[in-house]
C-alpha cells in the first residue's frame, strides 16, 4: 500500500501552501542524492517526497487526492502521480528552485547540463457508464513530436557542454560570479548538428502512435489522468512530456449517476401497483429482476445494494436506487371510467398512509444523507 502523501512530508491535511513547500524542502535536502551518494533508500525517499509535493502543491491535484486518494492519479494503469514515471531529471526540472541554490542536478552539484522535458499532449476520452463501472483499456492514436531518424547533436560551443554560462560582475563587495542557463542550448549542453530535410528546425518530426490507456473503474466526468512519457519529445537527450487524458462521461439512456449511486425511474401501471408484479429493470451490467409488493406506493424507493459504481478508492460500490412511479392513465373507455367512479367512495381506495410511511421530503433527505 502506498504511503500517505501528508505522512511522507510530515504535515497535516490542513497545511497551507507555504507549510507544504517548507516541508518538502526540508525532506528534499535531507534525502538529496548529493548528501547521500549511493544510498538507494535515501534516493527512494527523495522521489517519494517529490511525488507528494507534485500533488499537494497543486490545488486541483490536492483536492482530487483528498477526495479519492492515490487512485485519483495512478489507478491501475500507471498514471501520473506515481514516482515510477518520475526520475531525477523530472524532479530537478520541475522543483529545482525549491533547493534555493544549495544543490544542483542529480550527481552534478548544479554545474552540469539539464535534460529538457517535452511538452504535454492533451486528449479527451469518452466513456459509457458501463466502461466507468467496470474499468476499461482504451487504445487511442496520438500525434507526437519525436526526434527524426538521422538527427545528430554536438557539444554546445557557448557553454562547452555544461549547460550553464558563468558571468563575473564587479560590485562594491568585490567580483561576484554567477551562473545562468546557456541561452544557446537552453541548458542541455547540446546543439543540433545534422538533420534530415523533413525535420523541423529542432530536428523533430510528427508521428502517429497508438497509446494504450488503462482507465480504472469509478472515474468521474472531468477527471484528468496522466500517462507518463507519452507526450512530445524535446531535442537532444531529453525526457518526453506526458499525455493528459480528460474523462468525459456519456449520458446513459435510462440510468442517472449521482456519485457512486445510480438512479432508475420505474413506471408501473395502476393494476401492477395494486396487485404487485415482477419487473425487469435496467442495471449497469444488464437487466435485474425485482419483485414489487402488493399495494406498493408511488414514490417508493427500492435500494439494490452494490449495483452502483465502484469506489475509485476500492471501498466497495454504490447502490442502484429504483424510484417507483405509478402511471395514471389519461384516457379511459366507458367501462373503465364507470369502474373508477364506483370506487370513488369505496373505503379500500381512500388514502390511508401508515405512520411509518415517510413523506417526500423525508425521502429526499435520506437520499442525500
Amino acid at each position: 500500500m502506498k504511503k500517505d502523501f501528508y505522512e511522507i512530508l510530515g504535515i497535516s491535511k490542513n497545511a497551507d501552501a507555504a507549510e507544504i513547500k517548507k516541508a518538502y524542502r526540508k525532506s528534499a535536502l535531507k534525502y538529496h542524492p548529493d548528501k547521500n551518494p549511493g544510498d538507494k533508500e535515501a534516493e527512494e525517499n527523495f522521489k517519494l517526497a517529490a511525488e507528494a509535493y507534485e500533488v499537494l502543491s497543486d490545488p486541483q491535484k490536492k483536492a482530487k487526492y483528498d477526495q479519492y486518494g492515490h487512485q485519483a492519479f495512478d489507478g491501475s494503469g500507471g498514471f501520473g502521480g506515481g514516482h515510477g514515471g518520475m526520475n531525477m531529471d523530472d524532479i530537478f526540472s520541475q522543483f529545482g528552485d525549491i533547493f534555493g541554490g544549495g544543490f544542483g542536478g542529480f550527481g552534478g552539484g548544479g554545474g552540469g547540463p539539464r535534460r529538457a522535458k517535452g511538452s504535454n499532449l492533451r486528449i479527451k476520452v469518452k466513456l459509457t457508464l458501463e466502461e466507468i463501472a467496470n474499468g476499461v483499456e482504451k487504445k487511442v492514436k496520438v500525434k507526437r513530436k519525436v526526434q527524426a531518424k538521422g538527427v545528430t547533436y554536438k557539444t554546445c560551443t557557448t557553454c562547452n557542454g555544461q549547460g550553464q554560462v558563468m558571468r563575473v560582475t564587479n560590485t562594491i563587495l568585490g567580483r561576484m560570479q554567477s551562473a545562468s542557463t546557456c541561452p544557446t542550448c537552453g541548458g542541455s549542453g547540446q546543439i543540433l548538428d545534422k538533420k534530415p530535410s523533413e525535420a523541423d528546425s529542432q530536428g523533430m518530426v510528427q508521428e502517429d502512435e497508438t497509446v494504450s490507456i488503462k482507465i480504472p473503474a469509478g472515474v468521474v466526468d472531468g477527471m484528468q489522468l496522466k500517462v507518463a512519457n507519452k507526450g512530445n519529445d524535446a531535442p537532444g537527450n531529453s525526457i518526453p512530456g506526458d499525455l493528459i487524458v480528460a474523462i468525459e462521461e456519456v449520458e446513459h439512456e435510462f440510468l442517472k449517476r449521482e456519485g457512486e449511486n445510480i438512479h432508475y425511474d420505474l413506471y408501473i401501471s395502476f393494476p401492477e401497483a395494486v396487485l404487485g408484479a415482477s419487473k425487469d429493470i435496467e442495471a449497469i451490467n444488464g437487466k435485474v429482476r425485482i419483485k414489487l409488493e402488493e399495494g406498493i406506493q408511488s414514490g417508493k424507493i427500492l435500494r439494490l445494494k452494490g449495483k452502483g459504481i465502484p469506489s475509485l478508492n476500492g471501498y466497495g460500490s454504490g447502490d442502484l436506487l429504483v424510484h417507483v412511479n405509478v402511471w395514471t392513465p389519461k384516457t379511459l373507455n366507458k367501462e373503465q371510467k364507470q369502474f373508477f367512479e364506483n370506487a370513488l367512495n369505496n373505503e379500500h381506495f381512500a388514502p390511508s398512509p401508515e405512520k411509518s410511511e415517510k413523506s417526500f421530503f423525508e425521502k429526499v433527505k435520506d437520499m442525500f444523507s
